[in-house]
């Protein structure tokens, strides 16, 4: 799993040791990047299941305060379209101020030009 700035360059890899997306993958890059951010900066969260993990945060309290009175959860574009109708309207990254036309999919790009570094099994 990877985590990009704004304009798609990697900043924290972790390496994933069992199939699927975990939340747990996602929570170590967001604690460690909340470890180099002066406490006033608010980051903007383009994740594919932005929020399911914005709602186990909250519920199972995953985050600390300070760190989700910070975070903004939104879904990537193009996954967006794929959740329930509540769920694009309050998360729809291109809706929500201040991410600009960011799509979220820098991910999904990194990964398509190391694909054949990845091991399929």
């Amino acid at each position: 799993m990877a985590l990009l700035c704004h304009h798609d360059h990697v900043l924290w890899l972790v390496n994933m040791t069992s199939a699927g997306e975990k939340q747990h993958y996602a929570l170590v890059l967001l604690r460690h990047l909340f470890k180099h951010l002066p406490t006033i900066m608010t980051v903007g969260l383009l994740y594919d299941i932005g929020c399911q993990l914005k709602h186990s945060c909250h519920k199972w309290k995953l985050l600390d305060e300070g760190i989700l009175a910070r975070l903004k959860f939104d879904i990537s574009v193009f996954h967006a379209y794929g959740h329930q109708w509540s769920c694009q309207i309050i998360y729809h990254s291109h809706k929500c101020v201040g991410l600009g036309l960011s799509d979220g999919e820098g991910c999904e790009q990194l990964w398509s030009s190391l694909k054949m570094l990845i091991l399929i099994l």
